[in-house]
């Protein structure tokens, strides 16, 4: 009996991992399949490299002020230095190493907001479909009333009263940003509690918090994991265009909206100073929605088919 037993156990270990192993040969041939998504997870991958590592690759410091070395052009320009690749700021700071850094940034308030803008989004988004009555009533009647409110005005508001900083402003983007997540799993919700498998449960006695963590939950990640992606590009640029206002990222911590707000008022004759972390942002942020358009294609069957 004991044997028969350890060799069940034995035999399920070995299906799971087997599973796990076609899953995984599964998503890496059609990553390696998709375009799109080959080159959004290249660049995702790189950006995050350069972010973990940016103390070995940036060849300055970012903060460092040199005013012998003030507004000098890329190296390859005439009256560029071999040691700055991308030039120098107004304030003789090399743009490389503030890029570098910059990415740590944004990636920190992209990926941070749009965690907790998801927990939020999914805490109602399921309470809500699941529950449904007075309680659907009033989180939706919250969520329209978010909805009414443009993002950016409330972030604003919700800055200039409190002050701008990292944390504050992963705060803001997340509490502006969850209304998305709450609609989504809510129609997604109502949907699968009226499923065989859920009506089961429920005639069962399973209770409520058990059928929603165990039969609900699983059902909708993959729709929160698409829009998660997506979310994050548009928190980037969100994040970036507060720090430009002079409401995000306050120094001395860079960030790319800040190297941009910077060097607006040298377009004219100093363009790399905002042309470079510009260029940044907007190939990680196509980075990234090339990323969550793959996923999209692998998650939604529905999808399938479709470049």
């Amino acid at each position: 009996m004991s044997a028969n037993l350890q060799s069940h156990t034995v035999d399920s270990h070995t299906d799971v991992k087997i599973k796990k192993t076609n899953a995984l040969t599964r998503w890496t041939k059609s990553l390696v399949n998709s375009k799109t998504g080959t080159v959004g997870f290249i660049i995702v991958l790189f950006v995050c490299l350069v972010a973990a590592f940016a103390n070995h690759l940036a060849p300055h410091d970012p903060a460092a002020i040199n005013p012998a070395k003030m507004l000098k052009p890329p190296s390859w320009l005439e009256g560029g230095e071999k040691e700055y690749f991308l030039g120098t700021d107004n304030l003789g700071r090399d743009i490389l190493s503030r890029i570098i850094y910059g990415s740590r940034v944004s990636l920190l308030v992209g990926i941070s907001s749009v965690i907790l803008a998801g927990i939020i989004g999914i805490v109602v988004g399921l309470s809500s479909g699941y529950y449904g009555g007075w309680l659907d009533t009033i989180l939706m009647r919250i969520v329209d009333s978010f909805l009414s409110i443009p993002n950016i005005l409330f972030a604003l508001v919700f800055l200039t009263v409190f002050g701008p900083s990292v944390p504050t402003l992963i705060v803001v983007l997340g509490v502006t940003n969850w209304v998305a997540y709450a609609r989504i799993v809510r129609g997604e919700t109502l949907s699968i509690k009226e499923r065989e498998f859920v009506r089961a449960a429920k005639s069962l006695g399973v209770r409520n918090v058990t059928i929603i963590s165990r039969h609900v939950l699983p059902n909708v990640i993959s729709s929160f994991i698409v829009i998660s992606t997506l979310s994050v590009a548009t928190t980037i640029i969100l994040e970036a265009s507060l720090s430009f206002l002079g409401l995000g990222v306050q120094p001395p911590t860079v960030s790319w909206g800040g190297i941009l707000s910077d060097g607006r008022d040298y377009l004219a004759t100093s363009w790399w100073l905002a042309t470079f972390p510009g260029v940044a942002i907007t190939v990680t942020v196509l980075g990234i929605i090339f990323l969550g358009d793959w996923l999209r294609d692998v998650l939604d069957p529905r999808s399938q088919g479709r470049s």
